[in-house]
């Protein structure tokens, strides 16, 4: 007669017979799942792809309102360089940044009218500021320094720029 079995000896083929039943369906999921994305992929790129040309090759649709946009007008410096009086403040904290300033000036032609430090020395970049009337020459300073910030005196007063059409303040960069 056999011996009788034991209860491990029961459940153990059951857990192969699972983990084996798992693995099959697993791998089955994953061709379905390759199948499907090969049978329906092409049409729906096609489908996008449709739309995204109709969309681009759509004439443009007429809104309610008109919007106008306005160019400012762009006008040529009045003053040459060599009648552009600058004054020359140092917004950096760096001793000697002004005066090394100012002489790469007089060498591009403007007078330096004067050179200091402004009320702060936090400044993170340079500005170039400009007297009412003088944007153009403003705007050809910050191009001749590489200077991307321009704009009309903001916490300057015109008495304060010792008869200069424009300063710049020496920032970080």
């Amino acid at each position: 007669m056999d011996a009788p079995l034991a209860a491990s000896d029961l459940v153990r083929p059951w857990r192969t017979a699972t983990l084996v039943a798992s693995l099959v369906a697993a791998v089955e999921l994953v061709l379905l799942l390759a199948l499907a994305f090969l049978l329906f992929a092409k049409p729906i790129s096609h489908a996008v792809q449709r739309h995204a040309q109709d969309a681009a090759f759509a004439p443009p649709k007429k809104s309610a309102k008109a919007v106008q946009v306005t160019v400012p007008k762009l006008t040529l410096p009045k003053l040459t360089r060599g009648e552009t009086t600058v004054l020359v403040l140092n917004g950096n904290g760096r001793a000697g940044a002004a005066a090394g300033e100012a002489a790469k000036l007089s060498a591009l032609g403007y007078p330096v009218r004067g050179k200091g430090n402004a009320k702060r020395q936090d400044y993170a970049t340079s500005v170039v500021m400009y007297r009412a009337g003088y944007r153009a020459e403003g705007a050809r300073l910050a191009r001749d320094l590489h200077v991307k910030v321009v704009g009309p005196l903001d916490g300057l007063k015109p008495a304060a720029l010792q008869g200069a059409k424009l300063a710049i303040i020496l920032g970080a960069r």
